[in-house]
């Protein structure tokens, strides 16, 4: 960023909120109800490809703090970015009130209070500028890939239909001051409650990057620094927790695009701590990985792992429920068999785990389109199999909608054939890696041959 001129910086600032604010007012005002999230979402990975080697394709002053709290941005540049995105948030709020002759008012949707709200502000900010931090601004991952836009960009896959659901979806003071600046006749008040709510959510993600990144941000760490298992629980923690919430949010707002959304969860928290903790952020995936051996994992640091998926989807369960009002689901669906739930969870639990294995855990992993692979999986089996079983494909999901179902008086042990169903088809899908991939296990076959031989 140092060869390019502040001019440059700014003016790069400017287009990419623009551009951002005023797809967003365009969505909403045109209409475009099923596909806005993603549209949303592709405005910020396309602006973020196109200016990041300008300015860092900020776009958003919660990301420039939480920059300036990790020490990426000097803090005199956070205060001019931050100044520049208002402006051009407020500039495309105008822009569309002049085409549309329009606009709307930001408050939370119908039905749920201002701290509701702040609750899906909060974490899908905090989940936007973690991935920010992980995947653009880490010496793991800085200059290094280059799927840091569409990890970035689709965070608002992730958030506009889940969130999005409860506060409208703005993890963005820069929108929320274009959104109410341009309907001002309306009167102005969410912009600054918002923007508090996301500022908070840009702290929190500054502090949990330096715990995850604790070894890798030390001075004078090498390429290879491993993180402690601390740091990797903690990774295992938040992965599952913006997973199951998710998830939760998805189906009680019945969102026309649930299983996408929740894939990019998946995808863009994989993208982020794949280098910290594998990225698991699912029992079945632990379970896979232990039983394909090759020492990827201890059964010590998997049983830990497990227990903080499953805490981890607990505490998402409730936070959802908190949200909507105290609402819950079952996890299966009553239109279908028993038996047809165990298929559908078997096999799409495999297919899950089996791919985790394939393209994140051989020795010739995908260096940039593993979080795009494991993440789809679950496009692939919501779609297929979401009226059938749910689509849950991971204990820690099942063991957190049924514990949280139980408010609502309904029945815990339903998580528990899901949990014994996943559980196997991880083992099972480690079984087909290892006769499918049997290239991964030569070198250990060969260290046997050899010992035979010595013998």
């Amino acid at each position: 960023m140092g060869e390019t001129s502040a001019v440059a910086r700014y003016v790069s600032e400017f287009v990419g909120t623009f551009v951002l604010v005023f797809t967003t007012g365009c969505i909403v005002l045109s209409g475009q109800y099923v596909w806005g999230g993603v549209s949303i979402g592709c405005a910020l990975t396309v602006m973020i490809y196109a200016l990041g080697k300008s300015s860092g394709a900020n776009f958003n002053p919660a990301v420039s703090l939480a920059l300036g709290l990790c020490g990426k941005l000097p803090w005199k540049e956070v205060a001019i970015y931050m100044g520049v995105q208002l402006v051009a948030g407020i500039c495309a709020g105008f822009s569309y009130l002049a085409m549309f002759e329009d606009s709307w008012n930001l408050q939370p949707q119908r039905g749920h209070t201002w701290w509701q709200a702040g609750i899906a502000e909060v974490v899908y900010t905090f989940m936007l500028c973690f991935v920010v931090l992980n995947v653009a601004a880490s010496k793991m991952h800085a200059g290094k890939n280059q799927f840091y836009g569409l990890a970035i960009g689709f965070v608002i896959v992730a958030g506009d239909y889940s969130g999005g659901s409860v506060s409208m979806g703005g993890f963005n003071p820069a929108v929320a001051f274009g959104i109410d600046v341009s309907s001002y006749k309306h009167g102005i008040k969410y912009c600054f409650i918002y923007t508090a709510f996301e500022f908070v959510g840009a702290a929190l993600a500054a502090v949990a990057f330096k715990i995850c990144r604790a070894a890798s941000e030390a001075e004078g760490a090498t390429a290879d620094a491993e993180e402690g298992i601390s740091a990797k629980l903690l990774s295992e923690f938040l992965g599952t927790y913006i997973l199951v919430l998710t998830v939760g949010l998805n189906v009680l707002s019945g969102s026309t695009a649930g299983a996408f959304s929740i894939a990019a969860s998946l995808m863009c928290m994989i993208f982020a701590l794949g280098t910290c903790s594998g990225a698991h952020f699912n029992p079945a995936v632990t379970t896979a990985v232990l039983c394909s051996g090759r020492n990827k994992i201890s059964a010590k640091d998997a049983a830990m792992y497990m227990v903080v998926q499953v805490v981890a989807g607990l505490c998402a369960a409730f936070t959802y429920s908190v949200t909507m009002n105290g609402e819950t689901f079952a996890l299966k669906p009553a239109a279908y068999e028993w038996y047809q739930v165990v298929v559908a969870e078997f096999v799409f639990t495999l297919v899950l785990a089996f791919v985790v294995l394939s393209v994140a855990t051989v020795k010739s992993a995908l260096s940039e389109y593993f979080g795009f692979a494991i993440g789809m999986c679950v496009t692939v089996g919501g779609c297929a199999v979401g009226k059938v079983s749910g689509g849950s494909l991971n204990p820690a999901v099942s063991i957190g909608i049924s514990g949280s179902h139980i408010i609502g008086g309904g029945s815990f042990w339903p998580c528990l054939v899901y949990t014994l169903v996943e559980i196997v088809a991880g083992a099972v899908a480690a079984g087909a890696f290892m006769f499918t991939q049997p290239s991964e296990y030569a070198d250990k076959n060969a260290k046997k041959s050899d010992e035979v031989a010595s013998a």
